[in-house]
């Protein structure tokens, strides 16, 4: 396992949870692009300016927002990941758990993207890999 890549993607994870989208968004590429598989964002999003704006709007719904890395496996040049979120809506207490898997591809360095899978092992399946 690379540990470059896994350190990155859980440095990327750290600064989207405190939103500081200048450290998660150090190591993208230019053209860096994130999609989503299903739901409201379906879709790709191309270049920081779309994902931090598809990002900022979902994390704005909410009080709290926590992406947790729970698994991390590298394949070549990518990186599959088990996400546990946990979100409280405002004017709520009530906590809303979901996973999700992600599947990060990164090259020389810099991550060129992300796609995000309503389930884990859709992810785990796209890199080629069982959860």
């Amino acid at each position: 396992m690379s540990q470059e890549n896994v350190e990155m993607v859980r440095r990327a994870y750290d600064a989207m949870n405190q939103g500081h989208w200048d450290a998660a968004f150090r190591d993208a590429h230019p053209d860096f692009e994130m999609t989503f598989r299903g739901g409201p964002n379906a879709g790709t999003h191309r270049g920081r300016e779309a994902v931090q704006g598809v990002l900022e709007d979902f994390m704005g719904s909410f009080v709290d927002v926590v992406r947790e890395a729970k698994r991390i496996v590298e394949s070549g040049d990518q990186v599959v990941v088990r996400v546990v979120t946990r979100v409280r809506p405002h004017g709520s207490d009530a906590e809303i758990v979901s996973q999700q898997g992600h599947l990060w591809t990164i090259r020389d360095g810099k991550i060129l993207s992300i796609k995000v899978f309503g389930h884990p092992a859709d992810a785990f399946e796209a890199a080629g890999l069982s959860e």
